[in-house]
C-alpha cells in the first residue's frame, strides 16, 4: 500500500480562554512546531474563543492530523473534538492522543519545579485544574504519581476547582506547587496567591513538549490513515 510523500498538515486544538496568555502559548507552540516539523501547523478551539475546529479546518487541506493540546483525555478529547470534526464532514481528519500524560510533560514540570527553587527534600504538591470527567482524572492521577517518581516522593493530585481535594485547602507554607497546567490563565493566577514556598510556572513551550507534539504527530503520519 503506498503511503502519500506530501507529510499533512498539523491542527492543534485547545480549549480555549479569554485570558491571552492561554492563546498566546498555544500559537507559540505551532510556530515552534511548525519550524521543528517544517509542515504548516493551525490552531483551533473547542470552546470559549475561535477559530473553531471546524473554521481552522476549512483553511486546510487534507489530510489532517489534529493533536488535542489537553493534558488529560477528558470530555472535550473524547467526545467534543470528535464531534466538532465529524459536523464538519471531513473524513480526512486522524486525531492523535492528547498531550498528557506523557514522560515528556513529566521533564517539563520538574524544569519548571526546579526553575521556582524547588530541590529534593522539598514537598511538592501537584496542582490540576479539576474535572467531573473520571477519566480525565485518572490521567491526572498517573501524571501525579510519574512526576513523583521523578521527585522522590508519593504524589496526590489536588484541584484548583471541580474536583478534590482542593489545592488551597492542603497546601503549606514549605510546599512546592506543581501546576498540571499547559498556560498561563486564572487558574494558575489562583495558585500564585496561595501562602506556598513556590508556584512553579506553566508547562508551556518546553523543549520535552515540542518533542512530544513531534513524536505524535509522527506516529500519526506512520499510521493507516495516511495511506493513498
Amino acid at each position: 500500500m503506498r503511503r502519500s510523500p506530501v507529510n499533512p498538515p498539523l491542527l492543534l486544538v485547545a480549549h480555549g480562554t479569554r485570558d491571552p496568555g492561554g492563546p498566546r502559548v498555544v500559537e507559540q507552540l505551532a510556530e515552534v512546531t511548525s519550524a521543528r516539523l517544517d509542515v504548516p501547523v493551525r490552531v483551533g478551539y473547542v470552546d470559549v474563543i475561535g477559530p473553531t475546529v471546524a473554521e481552522a479546518l476549512a483553511s486546510v487541506p487534507g489530510p489532517v492530523v489534529a493533536l488535542p493540546a489537553f493534558l488529560a483525555a477528558g470530555y472535550h478529547v473524547r467526545v467534543d473534538l470528535p464531534e466538532q470534526i465529524e459536523a464538519t464532514g471531513r473524513e480526512d481528519v486522524t486525531i492523535t492522543e492528547p498531550l498528557g500524560p506523557a514522560p515528556e510533560i513529566t521533564e517539563a514540570l520538574l524544569d519548571r519545579l526546579r526553575a521556582t527553587g524547588w530541590r529534593p527534600g522539598d514537598r511538592v504538591l501537584f496542582s490540576a485544574a479539576g474535572s467531573s470527567d473520571e477519566r480525565a482524572l485518572s490521567d491526572v492521577r498517573t501524571a501525579a504519581r510519574l512526576l513523583g517518581r521523578r521527585c522522590g516522593q508519593w504524589l496526590t493530585p489536588s484541584y484548583i476547582t471541580t474536583a478534590s481535594p482542593a489545592t488551597e485547602a492542603v497546601c503549606g507554607p514549605g510546599d512546592f506547587v506543581a501546576p498540571y497546567l499547559l498556560a498561563p490563565g486564572l487558574f494558575h493566577r489562583r495558585l500564585a496567591e496561595l501562602p506556598v514556598a513556590g508556584v512553579a510556572d506553566p508547562i508551556g513551550v518546553h523543549p520535552a513538549v515540542i518533542d512530544l507534539v513531534a513524536q505524535r504527530y509522527r506516529s500519526a503520519v506512520r499510521g493507516d490513515a495516511f495511506a493513498a
